[in-house]
This record gives structure tokens, C-alpha cells and sequence, in this order.
């Protein structure tokens, strides 16, 4: 079996413990290894074979997993983060089930969860926002007009932008287009590693803390007004919000 796994966001105690389980199990390992923490392959048993992806190619990834699953062997292809979101398994997926390979995706804490909990953010905080746009500004891979940042910034969500710390002046300008300038940004690079740094501030001076910090990568930029102090709450627990709960408890 070949699995995909997620490996959280960079603290090895932050994989769930069904990664972590496969991980010790497998036979082969293969390892973003740009990106996932190291610290990862400590649950590998001794004679597990040990691969780096970030020195290989697709064809060169998918033929070793091929060649391990006819030899019998598991396989744990390790990710950063949640594979599903910007994770590159969707080509891998569409090998594998041309050479009929049984796969499973074994879910991760993604970085933008990792971010909020370093910042002790809620993400979604009552009347202030309900939606979280998950995206990342356009490059080498490019994004539909439609779900650029200048568009999706008419929203005023809540807004976590991947894979683009480096045009955090472009960022800047595209958000500038729906949200206001007082806007709070928080920029988290590495969350949960030890080197990790956490600059805030709003959309008029954010662009400039970030440069004077050096970063240029492995960033979670997180924008919106659930990074102000706000008092808001939610009605969940309220004395008066009607829980059926505990109405069956007060029988």
C-alpha cells in the first residue's frame, strides 16, 4: 500500500498519531524533504529506505513507488502540512491508479491552522467573519481571474495565503483593493518550528516588517479582523441559546 501523509506544519509531535503509526510500519519512506521536518523520520524503523523527494523528479517518484509496491513493500510518501491543500498529490494519484496501486491519504495539521494556533486566533469569530478563503497569489502557477487576491479581497474575510511571502508587495497591493488599509495582517514563518518568527501588523506597513525580518519563504500570511480584540462571542454557550444537549442532560 502506498500511503500519503500529512505531516503538519513542522513540530514532529504535531503529525496524528495514525501518521505516525503507518510512518513506523512502513518499509519506504520518501519525505518532502524542502520542507518536512526532519525530526519526522525518527518514527522510521532502522531499516526503513529513506528517500528525499526534493532530489527527484515525478517520474523518478512514482517509479520508485512502483517498483516497492511489486517488491511487497509499504510505502509512506510524507508531505508537509495537510496533502490536500497545495500538497502536488493529485499527479501522483493519477499514476497510481493508471498502474492500479491501492493508495490512502492520511489527513495533517495544515500550516494555516498551525499559524492561527501560534497567534491563539480564532478564525472564524462570531459576527466579525464565517469564512476562511484559502488561496495563494499567482506564479509559475497561475490562478484564475476570478480567485485572484484583488477579487477575493471584496470578501473581507477571513483570508490565508499560501506560497507568497516573497510578492508580499504585491499581496499588499491586491488586498488593498477590498479590504481596508487598517486591515491586521499576521505573517508566520515556520509556525511551530523552533526558528519560527511572527511579525503583525496591517496592511499598511506589513510589507515593510517582513522585509526588514528576511522573509522570503515558508510563510503563512493570515488576514482579517479575527485578529483584532474583538468581544464577540459566539452563542453556542450562551445561558440563553437553547442546547439540545443539554435539555436531554436537565431531564
Amino acid at each position: 500500500m502506498i500511503y500519503f501523509i500529512g505531516a503538519g506544519p513542522g513540530d514532529p509531535e504535531l503529525i496524528t498519531l495514525k501518521g505516525m503509526k503507518i510512518i513506523q510500519a512502513c518499509d519506504v519512506i520518501i519525505y518532502a524533504g524542502s520542507l518536512v521536518n526532519k525530526e519526522i523520520l525518527k518514527y522510521a524503523k532502522p531499516e526503513a529506505e529513506i528517500y528525499n523527494s526534493a532530489l527527484m523528479n515525478l517520474d523518478e517518484i512514482i517509479e520508485l513507488m512502483v517498483k516497492s509496491h511489486k517488491e511487497g513493500k509499504d510505502v509512506a510518501r510524507i508531505h508537509t502540512g495537510d496533502p490536500a491543500i497545495y500538497g502536488a498529490i493529485h499527479e501522483q494519484i493519477v499514476r497510481l491508479e493508471e498502474e492500479n496501486i491501492d493508495y490512502e491519504v492520511i489527513p495533517g495539521v495544515s500550516s494555516f491552522l498551525a499559524a492561527a494556533a501560534v497567534l491563539k486566533k480564532e478564525l472564524t469569530v462570531p459576527e466579525i467573519t464565517q469564512t476562511v478563503i484559502i488561496t495563494r497569489i499567482g506564479g509559475r502557477t497561475k490562478v484564475p481571474p476570478e480567485q485572484e487576491l484583488k477579487e477575493l479581497s471584496r470578501h473581507r474575510a477571513t483570508m490565508a495565503i499560501f506560497l507568497s511571502v516573497q510578492e508580499i508587495d504585491r499581496v499588499v497591493s491586491e488586498l488593498k483593493e477590498g479590504y481596508q488599509e487598517t486591515t491586521p495582517v499576521a505573517v508566520v514563518y515556520k509556525a511551530t518550528w523552533e526558528d519560527q518568527v511572527i511579525v503583525t501588523g496591517t496592511l499598511n506597513d506589513i510589507s515593510q516588517k517582513v522585509k526588514s525580518k528576511g522573509i522570503n519563504k515558508t510563510a503563512m500570511i493570515l488576514v482579517g479582523d479575527f485578529l483584532k480584540d474583538v468581544k464577540s462571542y459566539s452563542k453556542l454557550y450562551d445561558r440563553e441559546f437553547s442546547h439540545s444537549f443539554r435539555k436531554k442532560e436537565n431531564l
